[in-house]
């Protein structure tokens, strides 16, 4: 019995069992987000689908709607993190989530042009890509204890493994994430949640399209989605995806520092205004 629930499982069929009924999916209007809320579109299910744009979010709504699942959407900007708390905790009164699947993020760096980040840029990314979905994070925790347990997936970055110089404030935003994640997993585990820390590489998503250069590795949103939703279905506690940057970031703890520096340094990038 335990080897089919593993081949079910592997096939992404164990992802949709019936327990998981209702979903929060946050930056569901584009990307990564708009993909998992595709994926887990389907008969007897709620999806609660966050965004900042209302019109992109109406037509992944749709989408999902013609999977079958029943869609309620919020039009939510987690760089008011006090804002973002009050609309969770309304929206799982009414729906009591299974999973949470926080995706919204944001992704900035010095441009090439600059001598250093803007200061406001650097603030917004660790409010939106870490204070606000840790915080979330508790707050669905705190529900899930009393109805038994939930699962809940903080969507991070690779970048988040290495000493990216030209992208301090996004790096740094998804360290914070994963040493959270981390920590988290084990605080909540006892309570019957389940954390999952996603660190995707280049997904191709309009913020990866930003980027000036090559995007190696590169996998489609939906084989992420794919990727994430077998993940939270598992309840593993990390998955780094795809596998060469499982392989760096071996590489890299294993690098001496001043090497690691000079190699970081020579590193170039820039991205679209």
């Amino acid at each position: 019995m335990r080897r089919i629930v593993r081949k079910l499982a592997g096939a992404g069929f164990y992802t949709h069992r019936p327990s998981v009924r209702a979903i929060l999916i946050t930056g569901a209007s584009s990307g990564i987000g708009a993909a998992l809320a595709r994926f887990y579109a389907a008969p007897h299910r709620t999806l609660m689908l966050w965004g900042r744009d209302e019109a992109r979010l109406g037509e992944v709504a749709a989408a999902c709607r013609a999977g079958g699942a029943t869609v309620l959407t919020r039009a939510v900007d987690l760089a008011d993190g006090v804002a973002a708390l009050a609309a969770f905790r309304e929206d799982d009164a009414a729906t009591p989530f299974d999973l949470v699947a926080l995706s919204a993020g944001l992704g900035d760096m010095k441009r090439a042009s600059d001598q250093v980040e803007r200061a406001e840029a650097v603030f917004r990314l660790g409010v939106v890509n870490y204070a606000t979905p840790a915080a979330l994070t508790m707050a669905a925790a705190e529900r899930m204890r009393k109805r038994g347990g939930g699962s809940i997936g903080l969507i991070g970055s690779v970048g988040a493994f290495h000493d990216v110089p030209f992208a301090a404030g996004y790096g740094g935003s998804k360290a914070g994430l994963a040493r959270f994640a981390s920590s988290a997993r084990i605080a909540l585990a006892p309570l019957g949640v389940r954390v999952t820390l996603i660190a995707p590489g280049f997904v191709d998503t309009a913020m990866s399209r930003k980027l000036i250069g090559p995007r190696p590795f590169l996998v489609s949103a939906d084989d992420a989605a794919r990727r994430i939703a077998k993940a939270l279905g598992a309840g593993r506690a990390e998955l780094v995806f795809p596998w060469p940057f499982r392989l760096l970031r071996r590489i890299d703890q294993i690098t001496p520092r001043p090497l690691a520096d000079a190699l970081m340094r020579r590193l170039k990038a820039d991205q679209q205004a």
